[in-house]
């Protein structure tokens, strides 16, 4: 599956912007972070999110990931407009549609790979024998079924990428959004991560991955590329 695929029905329109803006206040300045974006991505794309410090590319991934709302514009996320949603409404959305990967794993250092993996579930209210079975379902995706009762410190850096990808998989999530996925690891390493989400979205996961390395980028098959807070393009990478 690619995700320049060229299906446009609405219904395959998994996430849908429309003069997305962002605005802090730093201090006396206002900074405008994203200045007007606006794009569509559909189910099963893997799209990658590039751009230069400052470009605004992380507030796109926080606004993308429900973590902050837009100052102006709309996002919806599976037809529904997230822009306009209260932080409980936002935490639901969140917990359900959206798998986190994010460079520094993020994982509970007490906590065994397994019930890492877990914890989205348990968030969610998800009965202990169900939630057991699908983190182990999820760590045997990523090919760490022997390793669920080892904790973080006895794992490799690649290997707790992968049972944060197991976590970001264990609820089924709409997307699966991939922060920097491999700056914390070597260039063997990255690139084993990185088959595996080139996996993933063969078996029909939309993936969405923001990086600044060209290389990770060449994995999707769509590159956005902010600049100044603004779209600088929007383009197809080809595959073999």
């Amino acid at each position: 599956m690619t995700g320049s695929n060229g299906n446009n029905k609405q219904t395959d329109i998994l996430i849908k912007t429309e003069d997305l803006q962002k605005t802090y206040q730093m201090g006396t300045e206002l900074v405008h972070a994203l200045r007007g974006v606006t794009f569509e991505i559909h189910r099963g794309e893997y799209v990658a999110i590039m751009g230069p410090s400052g470009s605004g590319k992380s507030t796109m991934m926080n606004l993308i990931g429900c973590l902050d709302t837009p100052s102006n514009g709309k996002y919806y996320l599976n037809s529904r407009l997230v822009s306009e949603m209260n932080d409980d409404e936002l935490a639901h959305i969140r917990n359900k549609e959206i798998g986190f990967v994010f460079q520094t794993f993020n994982l509970l250092a007490r906590a065994t790979a397994l019930h890492n993996v877990e914890l989205p579930l348990i968030y969610n209210g998800t009965p202990s024998h169900e939630r057991k079975e699908r983190a182990i379902k999820a760590l045997q995706a990523v090919e760490l079924g022997e390793r669920m009762y080892h904790r973080p410190n006895e794992l490799s850096g690649g290997q707790r990428q992968r049972v944060a990808v197991a976590r970001a998989l264990v609820n089924n999530p709409s997307i699966i959004l991939a922060d920097e996925p491999t700056g914390n690891l070597d260039s063997a390493t990255s690139m084993d991560i990185m088959r595996l989400l080139d996996e993933l979205h063969k078996k029909g996961h939309t993936i969405i991955l923001v990086t600044h390395e060209p290389d990770i980028a060449l994995h999707a098959y769509r590159v956005i590329r902010l600049l100044d807070g603004k779209i600088a393009s929007d383009e197809p990478v080809p595959h073999d």
